[in-house]
């Protein structure tokens, strides 16, 4: 009996402490490949829920590639018009931390300094970020607002 318990035991343990990396993993891979801005929203900062601002992107921004790996790298890819053409106009590589549980992320490109970010929403065709620094005060309420970026694939 005693035998057959710590069995249970350990199998429990295994399959407990495996759990979160393989749901973790599951979303790396989910977020991992291509993504282009959909929809950028500034939300107000006192109540979460009323949007002040959205911008769709513009010819050449709507080109733009933000890019994951599982292995944590990320670029972002980006274009600018030139004359009547939309031509790549930089590229920034770095790495990425994201935490399954509490879906933070954070981006440190190469010579940038680290940004955070929540992960609002994630899904093989969406991921939607809440902008953790660079907050503001857009609608002169005395409380930062909330800067929002939509992704499609």
């Amino acid at each position: 009996m005693k035998k057959q318990l710590l069995l249970f035991a350990f199998s429990a343990l295994a399959l407990t402490s495996c759990k979160d990396d393989n749901i973790e993993a599951y979303e790396l891979e989910m977020m991992s490949g291509d993504w282009k801005v959909s929809k950028i929203e500034i939300i107000s900062g006192k109540d979460n829920k009323t949007v002040l601002e959205t911008e769709t992107p513009s010819d050449c921004q709507a080109k733009d590639i933000l890019h994951f790996r599982s292995d944590y790298y990320t670029s972002y890819t980006y274009y600018s018009a030139i004359g009547l053409e939309c031509q790549m106009s930089g590229k920034t590589e770095g790495k990425f931390t994201y935490t399954e549980e509490s879906k933070l992320m954070s981006i440190k490109n190469d010579n940038d300094t680290e940004r955070w970010y929540r992960v609002e929403v994630l899904t093989s065709h969406d991921l939607k970020l809440a902008h953790l620094f660079g907050a503001f005060d857009q609608n002169g309420d005395g409380t930062d607002d909330l800067t929002y970026v939509t992704y499609k694939r």
